[in-house]
């Protein structure tokens, strides 16, 4: 690729120089054994019908019993099989009415775990009710709770769960944090373990999937554990990975086959990642062809990212804008020769997506997802020339536009399309903005701005939320850090607010926007940049989830 026609001056570009992708061609290729594939299916019927049996009995245990099943279930990742007696009986234990003097109510244990089941699956209950008899005069929570371990560690993954004005749950985090802390080195296996975890990673904010490998290594430490439901989750990982493994074995073909790598070298080559992500989104198996739709499109504005910000000049970035706006094959010669690779893959995928999904009947909606990446690429397009420019602007331009390109509204859209149920009207509430896609994308922003502000400072970046923040309050980089950090925690409460009945939607459109929310506490952890810079952050979670199985 010639970077200047004969005549002309070198073009000097804003090339990054970004890491190869850590995974080669390991995930091109997968056979599945159906053999195997078959074995498990049907032991899985079984257990899953012996499970069945425990959840319909659930009637004659007491409420701690039932509440431990449900998390045990949870975590373990089989809910998906039981989501109906899981919530008759979550809807059963919400509207009993408590007799808080009675001694199932004295357990932290008991009443935490209640009121964060109760939260995650859309009841709308006061944490006051369930907390206020821990504490004294003052607010403070009572010190003789500091030796319930267990009940702490439960208070402190019911916190997370808090949304605005909730005192006693900011109360309740502090304090489960500091004797955690203090305790955890202290504490016998798998008690121990299972703190350090929380204290890293809250249940609540972290990815499910992720979750279910953890706790079955955990539960199978367990002293009382039920040996039905330990087997059953170990099969059903299995199955459901080789389901993975099938979809990414497409998505790496496809990527291949595309040959970016090649011929586009300045972009990042993240196939492995891209895919990984919306396992966040949705880990089920009837989520296979939203997941694959998923992941291509995020390789592919991946690609266009990278564009913008490591290769693209001014005057060919705004033919690219132009010609993305129009949407059309035959605006192609307009464009330099390496930009003209990434418009017609982007054009193609957004076809094979319409006929996939007129199979369906629903391929108007791929029209809603096609105007989130015109939009992107605007904004993409201003945040281009605000760089080579050297301009900085005040902080709520900055972030007026960059919501936008933090891509949460247009993976958000695209993740619905792969989901039968997601119909017009939902794609049509979404398109308005509301609260909890607004509180995702600002989430998304805010900690991607933390997380890369030292490597965007490194290649003389200006134009970045943290550099706004601190030119117009004139504040140093830490005040501007920990502001933006403040932004995600108002953020994160509007998601836990916005899952809350009544909804506008229903809880299968509303998960996903949790989930996204979720996989960017995942990856960008302690301010990691963990999809540029993957072997630190989500190499582990991938071999975990794609590559290492469960020995049964």
């Amino acid at each position: 690729m010639a970077l200047a026609a004969a005549g002309e001056e070198e073009i000097v570009r804003p090339v990054a120089d970004f890491s190869p992708s850590l995974w080669g061609d390991r995930f091109h290729y997968f056979s599945l054994d159906n053999q195997v594939a078959k074995e498990y299916a049907q032991e899985i019927e079984t257990l899953k019908e012996q499970t069945r049996s425990m959840l319909l009995a659930a009637s004659g245990m007491t409420l701690a019993e039932k509440l431990n099943l449900i998390d045990i279930v949870e975590r373990l990742g089989l809910a998906y099989h039981f989501e109906k007696q899981i919530e008759d009986m979550l809807d059963q234990i919400y509207k009993a009415h408590p007799n808080f003097e009675s001694h199932e109510y004295n357990d932290l244990t008991t009443l935490s775990l209640q009121f964060r089941l109760l939260r995650q699956h859309g009841y709308n209950i006061s944490p006051n009710r369930f907390f206020s008899r821990y504490q004294d005069a003052k607010g403070k929570f009572n010190e003789p709770l500091s030796n319930d371990i267990k009940g702490l560690l439960n208070l402190y993954e019911a916190s997370h769960v808090r949304t605005h004005g909730e005192d006693i749950l900011e109360e309740a985090l502090a304090f489960s944090t500091a004797h955690l802390e203090s305790a955890a080195p202290h504490l016998k296996s798998p008690l121990s373990k299972q703190v350090t975890h929380a204290l890293e990673q809250s249940l609540h904010k972290s990815i499910p999937r992720v979750e279910t490998r953890y706790f079955i290594s955990i539960y199978e430490q367990e002293e009382f554990k039920n040996d039905v439901l330990l087997r059953f989750a170990k099969l059903d990982f299995n199955l459901l990975q080789m389901l993975h493994k099938q979809e990414l074995s497409e998505v790496s073909r496809w990527w291949k086959d595309l040959d970016f790598v090649t011929t586009l070298p300045y972009a990042r080559d993240r196939a492995v990642e891209c895919y990984f992500w919306t396992m966040g989104v949705y880990a089920e198996p009837q989520y296979s062809q939203a997941r694959v739709m998923l992941a291509k499109t995020i390789a592919m504005i991946s690609i266009v990212d990278d564009t913008f910000d490591a290769y693209g000049i001014v005057k060919e970035l705004e033919v690219y804008t132009d010609a993305i706006q129009r949407w059309d094959i035959s605006q192609i010669d307009r464009l330099p020769d390496y930009m003209k690779i990434s418009y017609k893959a982007l054009l193609d995928l957004y076809n094979d997506y319409e006929t996939e999904l007129s199979k369906d009947g629903r391929s108007d909606v791929v029209h809603y997802a096609k105007e989130r990446m015109k939009e992107i690429v605007r904004n993409y397009f201003v945040e281009a020339k605000w760089f080579i420019e050297g301009y900085m602007p005040p902080v709520s331009e900055y972030l007026s536009n960059a919501l936008a390109t933090s891509t949460y509204y247009l993976l958000t859209t695209t993740s619905y399309l792969g989901v039968k149920s997601a119909n017009k009207e939902d794609f049509e509430w979404l398109a308005k903005n509301p609260k909890i896609l607004e509180a995702n994308v600002t989430l998304c922003r805010v900690i991607d701005d933390i997380a890369t502000y030292e490597v965007e400072k490194g290649r003389g970046q200006i134009a970045t939320g943290i550099e706004c923040y601190m030119r117009d309050y004139d504040v140093s980089t830490e005040v501007a850090m920990e502001k933006f950090q403040e932004m995600a925690e108002i953020a994160w409460k509007d998601v836990n607010e916005g899952i809350l009945r009544p909804t506008p939607v229903s809880t299968e459109i509303l998960t996903r926007i949790l989930n996204l929310a979720r996989i960017i506490d995942v990856t960008y952890k302690h301010n990691q940049d963990g999809y540029t810079h993957p072997e630190k952050v989500l190499k582990p979670h991938i071999i975990a989830l794609l590559v290492d199985s469960i020995e049964i």
